[in-house]
């Protein structure tokens, strides 16, 4: 299964070099069936894990001296996750066959861009080689270059706002990476080595120096407060790619790798579930009241992933004080999340395409002119908050279940679980204030004039629903 397990990770990897060298025409397909390729690669790994009692194991792959490099890890967590970031990736692709077109109204394309499919099948194979890591500097290796992905697709269109927007993404998140730098070089000289596995090992000094390089690093990276500014206007890119990198890949690189690390280490200080749960709860308000102003649907989706991504930290957090529940939420919710903020992006790419326009006041009526980008915008929003029985219910549920487990240890986490539930009360009447606005009613005038979709973006975005539907019983159970 190891084969199978890099299959994942290096047919993206390669297939990105053969795009630039195949003829133009082909590109498009090309990239589609490699991403196809790596999915039942990733796939065929998370089977055969079940088939064998999911009891996870790891496999050295690459040695350096007598220094492990790079190793894969397979394990619940790891198949779970990077079935979820493949699986997205492909149907971003096949998404962009559409969405890419001179039909566009909001951005025509009048030719096949390489970069672009370039950059995309990087950013898939970099992020199951992160979610694989078994080493410190796998992970470094592989959240570096999510981070050089991330500035060539955010820069796409090439003009002052994209570009812009790209260099505001990769400065602000190299330098929280600095964290992880410093960490892996710390991990180094106390193990003597990069195995992950060796985190278990380390006394509590070293673990906090550690766990905070690793915070601030997941923090630059999936925008959390004090380095939550460049997501919104990462918008910029072409909206496929604010699906793939801001719902279900870039951002979660931050939060995935504090997840792997918690699960190395076994047991970590209560500080870093002090600090991390403070400063999920600040980031979560403060993503909540910069809802209310938004009138750009992508912007408040943003807005919405920097909320739903500090539910995560909340929870990784809350799992340092023994609750192995709200590690548990905190995994699914990965995976959850990901499919409902990709796929009300993809709505959002939808009314863009058709309409000429993202601004929700101009977008009422979408239900009856457009129904599957209408139901899609309705799914996505129950999704994200957390309404059963979709997939956020799970998650969120399993999430709050840890904090009351983890109160008993310290009953002030009482307050960060209540604020919690609070938000997720306030970003549903919010998300569904804007459905009834935007979705319900007569057509605007934009909306009427509105142009059908391609046939490949129905496609996604009926999966992406169904997907939403199903995949937090999946979760759960899988994890359990």
């Amino acid at each position: 299964m190891v084969t199978c397990a890099l299959a994942g990770i290096l047919l993206p990897l390669v297939g990105s070099l053969f795009v630039v060298i195949i003829p133009r025409s082909w590109v498009r397909w090309f990239s589609q069936l490699i991403a196809l390729l790596a999915m039942l690669c990733t796939l065929y790994v998370l089977v055969d894990l079940a088939a064998g009692g999911r009891a996870g194991y790891s496999v050295d792959v690459l040695w350096f001296g007598k220094s492990l490099v790079y190793g894969v890890v397979i394990d619940k967590v790891s198949t779970l996750i990077s079935s979820a970031f493949v699986l997205i990736g492909l149907l971003t692709l096949i998404y962009s066959g559409g969405y890419l077109s001179s039909r566009n109204r909001d951005h025509p394309e009048h030719e096949i861009k390489r970069r672009y499919y370039f950059f995309l099948l990087v950013f898939i194979g970099s992020m199951a080689g992160l979610v694989m890591s078994s080493t410190m500097l796998g992970l470094l290796a592989f959240f570096e270059l999510t981070g050089v992905c991330s500035w060539g697709l955010i820069g796409y269109y090439n003009d002052e706002e994209a570009l812009k927007a790209a260099t505001k993404a990769i400065i602000t998140t190299e330098i929280a990476s600095i964290g992880l730098f410093v960490a892996t070089a710390y991990f180094f000289v106390v193990t003597g080595g990069f195995r992950l596995a060796s985190m278990a090992d380390l006394d509590d000094t070293s673990k906090i120096l550690i766990f905070m390089g690793i915070l601030i690093a997941a923090w630059g990276k999936s925008a959390q407060l004090p380095f939550h500014f460049w997501l919104p206007d990462a918008m910029a890119a072409p909206t496929p790619i604010s699906a793939y990198l801001h719902a279900a890949s870039m951002v979660n690189a931050g939060v995935y790798i504090l997840a792997r690390c918690l699960l190395a280490a076994a047991h970590v200080p209560t500080i870093i579930g002090t600090v991390g749960s403070i400063m999920a709860i600040l980031t979560m308000l403060y993503a909540l009241l910069m809802y209310f102003p938004q009138k750009d649907f992508k912007r408040l989706l943003a807005y919405s992933t920097i909320a739903q991504l500090s539910y995560i930290f909340m929870a990784l957090s809350l799992s340092v004080f023994g609750s192995a529940t709200a590690f548990n939420g905190a995994v699914a919710h990965i995976f959850n999340h990901a499919f409902g903020k990709s796929l009300f992006f993809l709505v959002a790419g939808a009314v863009g395409f058709s309409t000429g326009t993202r601004m929700l006041p101009s977008l009422k009526g979408l239900l009856k002119k457009m129904p599957i980008v209408g139901a899609g915008f309705g799914v996505a929003a129950l999704a994200v908050t957390g309404v059963p029985p979709f997939n956020g219910f799970f998650s969120k549920f399993s999430i709050f279940a840890g904090g009351f487990e983890a109160a008993r240890t310290a009953p002030w986490l009482l307050v960060i679980v209540v604020i919690a539930i609070l938000e997720t009360i306030a970003s549903f009447a919010w998300l569904f204030w804007c459905f009834s606005a935007s979705v319900l009613g007569a057509p605007s005038d934009e909306v009427t004039a509105a142009s059908d979709i391609a046939p490949s973006m129905k496609f996604v975005l009926v999966t992406l629903a169904c997907l939403a539907l199903v995949s937090g019983f999946f979760a759960l159970s899988w994890l359990s």
